[in-house]
């Protein structure tokens, strides 16, 4: 899994709108990506709306936000317009992203065992080095543990 001090992989994804959204373009930004297991579950809902929710806190820091999972497009386009989120979703169905970040791993639930991915969030400095990884992420509280500076 990418760790702190490593730069940001460079990619290119295709958003909920179906246009493509390019690693590169963030550098000189500072940047949030967090990745999450299922559009529209309720983990993953209250994840991505407390980071809407205080998108204002968030890009006041300076920071921009991309949330990616595995869904395919029409479904991150319905998650997002549902939720009005303000920030682009991408839509890794390849996991070709996941696999440079290291977040499409095994998982355990219920006793089976399955490859999906795991929680993640990673933040950026403007440079496009990773300062924090947040592997303990607290869906309700996702923008609160980004916006606090304590150990993860």
């Amino acid at each position: 899994m990418l760790k702190t001090g490593d730069l940001l992989p460079e990619f290119e994804g295709v958003n909920q709108d179906g246009e493509i959204i390019r690693s590169k373009d963030f550098l000189g930004k500072k940047l949030i990506i967090f990745f999450y297991p299922k559009a529209s579950t309720p983990g993953c809902t209250a994840e991505a709306c407390s980071l809407s929710d205080h998108i204002s806190l968030l890009k006041k820091e300076g920071y921009e936000v991309l949330g990616i999972s595995a869904d395919p497009v029409k479904s991150q386009k319905k998650f997002h317009e549902k939720y009005g989120f303000k920030y682009d979703l991408i839509a890794d169905e390849s996991r070709e992203i996941c696999e440079k970040f290291g977040v499409w791993q095994l998982k355990k639930f219920m006793g089976r065992e399955f490859m999906g991915i795991v929680r993640t969030t990673f933040i950026f400095d403007e440079k496009g080095v990773c300062t924090r990884v947040i592997d303990k992420v607290k869906t309700k509280e996702a923008a609160a543990q980004i916006l606090s500076e304590g150990d993860e």
